[in-house]
């Protein structure tokens, strides 16, 4: 516990640089790293977002043929504050570093499979995990899938701005075709599979039969992707808990300031057992 308050209370004074610099008033910082710290067919397609180094336009992209399209306003995106795509924003270069430091570790250990949470509500997990998965799906070698596994209040596609009317749980529980719930939001390499509202029995759903048959399928399939997991907050209720154990690792996302030490401690504990990449520290001013 004391070595964790540590490492965060360093981080607020390590204000140096694009990943340690001090907000200016009002502004809220961009997040940061602490600690060590479905079938998809390809034919290329202009990107919206994509450019090279001098800010041109790359014409050839990945373009998912068996995955339906679905690009939010980016206007919307903007309010969400879903910017990694945005190479203008001084803000990205975290979500950079943020992607090169997990890489790193995920490819030293063979790991291919990350989960997100945090200890409560608010703390921005969500928002983590999709500027982490653009980030991720930048890179050319790199397929990235994200999967809203918050059952009880499933918040990707809303971030995303997207409208669905289906989710993961119809195609554990119900049977749906995974492909008719699986989106491509626009950007390249990424393909997202949102979740709708479920009440209870969700960690009866999570450590569930067809939940691990799910897992096998989705790890075992393509060896180039990563997948994300946007997990419920651990403190809420079992439902991370019980999820954990099936991710490779795990990253923890504290809200500067509201985030209490008693939480960080009991967070640690339930993530003892799991692989804990590092932890973020959010909403810093």
């Amino acid at each position: 516990m004391e070595p964790l308050q540590e490492a965060i209370e360093q981080a607020r004074l390590k204000r140096e640089g694009e990943i340690g610099r001090t907000a200016p008033p009002g502004e809220t910082h961009p997040q940061r790293v602490e600690k060590e710290s479905i079938e998809e067919k390809d034919s290329p397609r202009p990107d919206r977002n994509a450019s090279d180094d001098s800010g041109h336009c790359l014409a050839s992209q990945v373009n998912y043929s068996s995955t339906r399209l679905v690009e939010p306003a980016d206007e919307q995106l903007a309010a969400n504050r879903v910017i990694a795509s945005e190479n203008s924003d001084p803000r990205v270069e975290v979500y950079r570093q943020l992607r090169s430091q997990i890489l790193a570790k995920m490819k030293r250990n063979n790991w291919r499979s990350l989960a997100i949470t945090s200890a409560q509500e608010g703390a921005g997990k969500t928002l983590t995990a999709v500027n982490l998965a653009i980030t991720i799906s930048q890179q050319e070698n790199q397929t990235v899938l994200l999967v809203d596994l918050d059952l009880r209040k499933p918040d990707v596609h809303t971030t995303l701005g997207l409208e669905i009317s289906k989710g993961i749980v119809d195609h554990l529980i119900h049977g749906e075709p995974v492909e008719n719930i699986l989106l491509n939001p626009g950007y390249p390499r990424l393909v997202v599979l949102p979740g709708l509202p479920q009440g209870r029995y969700s960690s009866e759903v999570l450590s569930s039969p067809q939940m691990n048959m799910f897992i096998d399928d989705i790890t075992g399939r393509y060896p180039e992707r990563i997948i994300i997991f946007d997990l419920p907050p651990l403190l809420r209720n079992d439902d991370a808990m019980v999820f954990v154990p099936n991710a490779d690792a795990c990253l923890y996302v504290v809200e500067d300031g509201v985030t209490q030490p008693d939480e960080i401690e009991r967070s640690m504990q339930l993530l003892k057992h799991s692989h804990l990449i590092g932890t973020v520290l959010n909403k810093v001013r």
